[in-house]
């Protein structure tokens, strides 16, 4: 069967957990093939009794917490891996079985001096500083890049891990003690450290390329799940304000070993309105009292770092470029209940930049930067909405909302989330072939 990419089309928080969730019982494998634990997900589970239960997975796909599928951590993500036991263990401890995770043998191990590195950089940085979550997520990264990466394999050799601590440790140590200010780290306990991970990590650990292919060859459904977003993207967002490695669907190949020829959807997840954590520009950012309401009627705060999120008014500029980057062949659109209450609600189809409209992405940040929003004004609704799971059950104001929007991006909407809950949503269009 062929691979299915799911992306986030803004700047992430955008729902991506719950899209998988919803493809969750027709998926055998969900993959998470960029980043490490600076960003989360949001699952709410409902059960039989109607009863929900919230899960929060920072490093985990977020497939895992369906029984069925095998949920696969790429070699394009960076692993803590005391992250990655508290979590298994947190899930374990409400019931949920962990042990069909499979961990990449090439997937990149965030050392505890890439940590210190990342926090003491960014207080260096002062006002010029990216927004990073402090975890250690860009160093490892660049140690990647830089060819001194520690790999999750090189904890089953303690002499080839020894030498990677001690090489990467003689330049950082310097920088760390002379630049920095700060204590040297001990090659002695960060070996240990790592190495007291390695029993427990080995039975988890697989050429998850290899894996993944014979999968695909057997039939089986692979979704293959972003971290962060498109306008994160190192190569494609809005750079430097971006995250280290390639959350669009290109990146998607790379960081789990699946060619391009396997993937046959690119479904990309817009939340009804536009979030942002971190620094960077935002063209439709909301500092009024319309802010605060979409924040906390959608309770915008992040899932790993609990910080604030900002907020403003849909862009589908960012969303055809979304379309445009990665090839979506679907998008989800969430929260829209979100929106409900608000009389008129504005929808972002341009730019203008000194004078001239952007009807597409500037070429330039600097002009990003400055572009201020050409609303079209839509108008809004005050009915509940989480009660209806077909596309006419909806009110039409909130009906004409969605197909602007989806005229706009250029891709069809195949589901609508209308409420937190798993069942909380309208499936337009089946987001798996048949």
């Amino acid at each position: 069967m062929p691979a299915i990419v799911l992306v986030g089309a803004q700047w992430g928080d955008e729902g991506k957990g719950k899209a998988t969730d919803l493809m969750g019982t027709d998926v055998d494998y969900v993959v998470k093939f960029n980043g490490g634990n600076n960003a989360g997900h949001t699952v709410v589970v409902e059960g039989e009794d109607g009863t929900r239960e919230k899960y929060a997975l920072h490093l985990l796909p977020s497939g895992i917490l369906t029984p069925s599928v095998t949920p696969v951590i790429g070699n394009g993500v960076v692993v803590d891996l005391e992250v990655l036991f508290q979590e298994l263990d947190g899930l374990e401890a409400r019931g949920v079985d962990t042990s069909r995770l499979v961990v990449s043998s090439n997937a990149h191990v965030i050392a505890p001096y890439n940590r210190t590195l990342d926090k003491v950089t960014e207080r260096f940085l002062g006002k010029r500083r990216i927004g990073t979550t402090g975890r250690g997520i860009g160093p490892t990264y660049a140690d990647k890049m830089n060819r001194v990466g520690i790999r999750i394999q090189d904890l089953f050799d303690e002499g080839i891990l020894r030498q990677k601590v001690e090489a990467a440790l003689g330049f950082k140590n310097q920088v760390l003690v002379k630049i920095y200010n700060t204590r040297a780290v001990d090659v002695d306990l960060v070996v240990e450290e790592l190495l007291g991970y390695a029993e427990r990590l080995r039975p988890m650990v697989a050429d998850t390329a290899l894996v993944l292919e014979q999968a695909l060859d057997a039939g089986a459904n692979v979704l293959l799940e972003a971290g962060q977003a498109t306008l994160l993207d190192v190569d494609h967002g809005t750079y430097p304000f971006v995250t280290s490695s390639s959350a669009t669907a290109g990146g998607a190949c790379t960081g789990s070993g699946i060619p391009p020829t396997r993937v046959s959807r690119v479904i990309a997840i817009l939340k009804a309105y536009t979030t942002r954590v971190g620094e960077g520009p935002f063209p439709t950012e909301l500092f009024d009292d319309d802010g605060e309401t979409l924040r906390k009627t959608g309770a915008e705060y992040g899932t790993t770092t609990g910080r604030p999120r900002r907020c403003g008014w849909v862009d589908t500029v960012i969303g055809r470029y979304a379309t445009r980057i990665n090839g979506v062949t679907d998008f989800v659109i969430t929260k829209l209940d979100v929106l409900t209450g608000f009389e008129k609600v504005p929808v972002c189809v341009a730019y203008e930049v000194d004078g001239v409209r952007h009807d597409e992405m500037p070429v330039s940040q600097s002009d990003f930067h400055h572009a201020k929003p050409v609303y079209e004004m839509l108008d809004g609704w005050w009915e509940d909405i989480s009660g209806c799971r077909t596309f006419e059950e909806l009110p039409a104001a909130a009906q004409r909302y969605v197909l602007r929007v989806e005229e706009l991006i250029g891709a069809r909407v195949s589901a609508i989330g209308v409420g937190p809950g798993r069942h909380e949503i309208i499936q337009r269009h089946a987001l798996l072939d048949a």
